[in-house]
């Protein structure tokens, strides 16, 4: 027992001196050593500290972080006992609903950076994704400023939407600068056959016609926008006058809740309280529950009743898939932009794109509740083979899986409607999924 005792306290000491390089440069480990340094370097140059950078921003999953300060083997010990110590930091976000659009409004700059970064909760209304329109402005405002020395300009990390746009325009003068190139070897050929001639074809590619690997866009040169109008001294009055009449920026932007994602951070993580836009008062679970269903019934009339809360209410239907997936692990986002229901993302927009497409598909558990249902819900009735592909084709240019999530919605004459007071009905809903992929001859061969 003293001798493995000795041994496990000597391995340590052995596997230092033995990994330790020696003086002479013939030492194969060395130059091991060596090689992984100079990767890992390369590696950060070539992007690694951007995503370090985003897994540093974006660590956490959820809103709520698990604190835990005992060591390791205390975890070990307590995990193996079924108990933690683990502390919960609630960040207790709010937000304003907002009957108009069908969403919930978080206004404040701190709860809209929480329920981004953590779990990439909502979007900026005024952006694709991320909140970055206050960033955007004063990055817009910094490049316009005219100072008598460009080398100035410092170079800032771009939002998602101005690297759309810089590549939209590379793009579009890619274009230009291949086909002036095409145009010019045309005119070429024509000018040798009228005096010589000979007939020669016009290459379409070659050293002369640029291409995707070989053309570089142009660097953008930094003028100052003057007035043809105006004389040299009226236009650096203007600038000046332009510079420093500035008035500060005021962020206008403000994240956007779709409605299941509210109700899953109020519901399921406790983080998200709703506020009342007229009186500023919180909503209780139960006034969100019938206020996010009655958002896709009918307008209420004052000369008639209340319209009853229906077991197809598309709020029902579309939360069941979102809570399916979120539990799963997946980050929910719109996918209107592809023509499907929802997006699932591994970890995030900003690490990778989405993976799978989902389309919501309600399926009534009794057919007679669809025919007398007033709620319209789309992909209810069957779809058409055109249809079907189309969005399959789509979405497979694009490297997404489409799946089809089938929602069965219960039969009104197994429940009473008593059931939908309490978010305790989706226990009677169940998703089914099918992936739908389209066969490719030339590339599943295999």
């Amino acid at each position: 027992m003293i001798l493995v005792h000795f041994i496990y306290l000597c391995t340590p000491l052995y596997c230092i001196l033995y990994h330790m390089p020696n003086v002479s440069k013939k030492n194969p480990r060395i130059k091991c050593a060596r090689l992984i340094s100079f990767r890992l370097h390369s590696t950060m140059n070539k992007g690694g500290a951007r995503r370090y950078e985003n897994n540093r921003t974006y660590a956490h999953p959820l809103p709520l972080i698990f604190l835990d300060s005992s060591s390791n083997r205390t975890r070990s010990i307590l995990g193996l006992l079924g108990l933690s110590r683990s502390q919960v930091n609630n960040p207790h976000c709010e937000g304003y609903y907002d009957a108009s659009t069908r969403s919930v409004w978080v206004v404040t700059q701190r709860d809209s950076e929480i329920l981004w970064r953590r779990g990439f909760f909502g979007k900026g209304n005024l952006s694709r994704s991320e909140p970055s329109w206050f960033v955007r402005q004063i990055q817009d405002r910094q490049s316009r400023k005219v100072t008598s020395n460009t080398s100035n300009f410092s170079c800032q990390e771009m939002t998602s939407e101005e690297i759309r746009e810089k590549r939209r325009v590379e793009r579009k003068q890619f274009k230009l600068d291949r086909a002036a190139a095409i145009a010019k070897v045309a005119a070429e050929a024509e000018t040798i056959f009228e005096t010589e001639g000979r007939v020669v074809v016009p290459a379409l590619f070659g050293p002369e016609i640029p291409s995707g690997a070989t053309w570089k866009p142009k660097a953008a040169e930094i003028e100052p926008s003057l007035d043809p109008k105006l004389s040299n001294a009226e236009n650096e009055t203007a600038v000046e006058n332009e510079e420093g009449g500035e008035e500060p920026l005021e962020d206008m932007e403000h994240l956007q809740l779709t409605l299941s994602e509210a109700f899953f951070l109020a519901w399921n993580l406790d983080c998200l309280t709703i506020l009342d836009p007229e009186t500023d008062e919180p909503l209780s679970l139960p006034d969100i529950w019938n206020t996010f269903q009655h958002a896709h019934l009918a307008f209420p009339i004052p000369s008639f009743p209340a319209s009853e809360l229906q077991f197809d209410n598309p709020f029902l239907v579309h939360y069941a898939v979102y809570h399916h997936y979120r539990s799963l692990g997946w980050v929910v986002k719109n996918g209107l932009k592809f023509c499907v229901d929802y997006l699932l993302y591994k970890r995030g927009p900003v690490f990778t794109h989405a993976e799978f497409a989902i389309v919501v598909c309600p399926v009534y558990e009794d057919p007679q509740d669809q025919e007398i249902s007033n709620t319209n819900l789309q992909n209810a009735s069957p779809f058409t083979w055109s249809w079907l592909s189309t969005i399959n084709r789509a979405n497979s240019q694009v490297m997404k899986t489409l799946i089809l999530a089938y929602v069965t919605i219960p039969a009104r004459q197994r429940l009473s409607r008593q059931t939908l007071n309490s978010p305790a009905c989706f226990a009677h809903y169940s998703v089914r999924e099918v992936i739908v992929r389209r066969f490719i001859p030339a590339r599943m061969r295999d």
